[in-house]
């Protein structure tokens, strides 16, 4: 049986927390731009069409063009008129087409924000040192061996640091590059020969700074820069100091965490 979407007081519309996964591929980023199609724009246009009304969605985060998300975050208001929520996730997902898969819309109070109320963000890149054909658009395929106990050495010095500048692209918005990561490690892949994951949680992240990150460890881990170099690059404060930007489609944001909401099992716990 279908089950109201909200219990919102206010009677205009109701605020519901959005979790979804998609194939970046196909998308010139989350957000909406002119003359691109952004996942944000699919699900703004599918989620109007269903409920009649012109609907917003704010995303946990702003994903890069290509690049992939296991679990993003995004919160709508939807009309009172709005279908029910068993029906409007069916409708999302069938009209967000076969890289946008929406796994469950949940009421929440009126002032929860799916951006600036998230406390972390988790993002994975996945490398390959062998060649995998069954992983050719998922993951990076690095052709080498690389020392990943040095990157790992690399890795634990992110913890430590406070400002990414050097991670940061070049001309970008953003009004700081002060981020605090409390976790970054790479670990092999179970079941995937060759297989390794980079994983790096923060309570923010700017924009490019996880594939200039991975970029600069692979330096490390091919032997073309020491941890002393590594360390330099941080102390330098400067995009050009860094190694070269990864591929896309071998990144994931992995997980969005909130004070009052469970990501993985949509479960709300009021403000």
């Amino acid at each position: 049986m279908d089950t109201p979407i909200s219990t919102r007081n206010d009677p205009a519309s109701a605020r519901c927390f959005l979790t979804l996964s998609y194939r970046g591929a196909p998308f010139h980023g989350w957000q909406v731009q002119p003359g691109a199609v952004s996942v944000q724009q699919v699900i703004e246009e599918s989620l109007s069409k269903l409920t009649g009304h012109r609907v917003a969605v704010v995303g946990a985060g702003r994903t890069d063009a290509g690049v992939n998300a296991r679990m993003m975050v995004a919160h709508a208001d939807l009309p009172e008129s709005a279908p029910a929520a068993d029906a409007l996730l069916r409708g999302l997902n069938a009209l967000c087409g076969p890289d946008i898969a929406i796994h469950s819309l949940t009421p929440v109070h009126p002032d929860a924000h799916a951006r600036f109320d998230a406390t972390s963000r988790t993002y994975r890149y996945y490398a390959l040192e062998r060649k995998n054909p069954f992983f050719h658009w998922l993951a990076w395929q690095c052709g080498t061996r690389l020392d990943f106990e040095a990157m790992n050495a690399a890795a634990a010095m992110l913890t430590e640091v406070s400002d990414f500048a050097s991670f940061a692209k070049l001309h970008s918005d953003a009004r700081t590059t002060i981020c605090r990561v409390s976790h970054a490690r790479w670990t092999p892949v179970e079941g995937i020969p060759g297989g390794w994951a980079f994983e790096i949680t923060a309570d923010r992240f700017l924009r490019n700074m996880v594939r200039a990150v991975v970029g600069t460890l692979v330096e490390v881990g091919r032997g073309k820069l020491s941890l002393d170099g590594f360390a330099r690059v941080v102390e330098a404060r400067d995009r050009c100091a860094a190694g070269t930007s990864m591929p896309p489609q071998a990144l994931y944001l992995w997980d969005v965490t909130y004070p009052y909401f469970d990501a993985s099992t949509a479960k709300y716990t009021s403000q």
